[in-house]
């Protein structure tokens, strides 16, 4: 492909990411003042099913294939590099306060799916039985969330705003083409970016290491960053937690399902991702319940683990 146009099809990546996050992050916010939930379940919930759109559709097409190291590596990669980076970066730019109990519980579940997921990959291989128990972890989530949702209303009668049918189509139409947004331009971003990587000589290792992984995680990403410009951070931290269940307890066991009701998992997956992700996990959710908010020095750790294991990943593999 002429390097012009590759040129040309990452800048429009680039433009059609920062457009729909813009769009994306209002029509949630409006959706959230709208139904009186709060920002954060909203986050977890409308959010997060939007932006893991490209974890879903790559790891499915990957699992059809027979692409199994990329299947589960982008599902566990995706939310390494959400809590690491991502996170990292929200907590760095706007240190914020939590509800211990309402973090607690979505930490913990997900947490527990990550540690299943570690205990059945022990086998080298993810079965359809142990799935269930993993869906099992989602439908908890989503019967907490929607539990949180229905308190909040109930406890909030007094901030009902008024909607007109015009005002609700109109947000949700900027909440669909965001979404849209983000998705196409991740995906010319990763396409465009992988192949200007190999114009100027990256190693393809380190090209599927890094950008394959951050790469599905852009969606999360741009959301964070717009939400932050937003003054939303509740939004951003929901979004992210949100997205690591839906990439652990949904996105993998429905990728069994399509490669034949077991999926093989990499040694590299339990003896090096799945660890370190874990500990990754640890270092986001217990220093915040403890101080009962995230603090900088917090976030600056996050980044510093996160860029140590792609240092060392690229190493490996460069």
């Amino acid at each position: 492909m002429d390097t012009f146009i590759v040129i040309f099809l990452f800048s429009a990546g680039v433009i059609l990411i920062i457009k729909g996050g813009d769009l994306f992050v209002d029509a949630a916010g409006w959706i959230a003042e709208a139904s009186r939930i709060p920002r954060f379940v909203i986050g977890t919930t409308v959010v997060s099913f939007a932006t893991t759109l490209p974890e879903l559709i790559v790891s499915l097409i990957a699992a059809k294939e027979g692409s199994v190291g990329i299947c589960t590596g982008n599902a566990v990669g995706s939310v390494t590099a959400n809590i690491g980076l991502i996170l990292g970066i929200s907590i760095v730019c706007i240190p914020a306060a939590i509800d211990r109990l309402q973090f607690a519980v979505k930490g913990a579940l997900m947490f527990l799916a990550g540690f299943l997921l570690f205990l059945f990959a022990r086998s080298g291989e993810l079965k359809i039985g142990e799935s269930f128990f993993l869906l099992a972890v989602f439908a908890v989530f989503m019967a907490e969330s929607l539990r949180e949702a229905k308190l909040s209303r109930s406890s909030d009668m007094s901030t009902h705003i008024k909607t007109e049918k015009r005002t609700a189509f109109a947000n949700l139409v900027k909440f669909v083409l965001g979404a849209a947004g983000i998705v196409f331009g991740a995906d010319l971003l990763v396409d465009n970016g992988s192949e200007l990587a190999r114009i100027i000589g990256v190693p393809e290792g380190i090209i599927g290491a890094t950008m394959i992984a951050v790469g599905t995680s852009l969606p999360e990403l741009v959301t964070t960053i717009t939400a932050i410009a937003k003054k939303q951070a509740s939004l951003s931290v929901g979004n992210i937690l949100g997205a690591n269940i839906i990439d652990l307890a949904v996105i993998l066991p429905i990728c069994t399902i399509a490669s034949g009701g077991s999926l093989p998992i990499p040694p590299q997956t339990y003896l090096l991702d799945l660890p370190v992700c874990l500990g990754i996990i640890l270092a986001a959710v217990i220093p915040a319940i403890h101080a009962g908010k995230f603090r900088r020095t917090q976030g600056i750790a996050m980044l510093i683990l996160y860029a140590g294991y792609t240092i060392f990943l690229c190493i490996g593999q460069g």
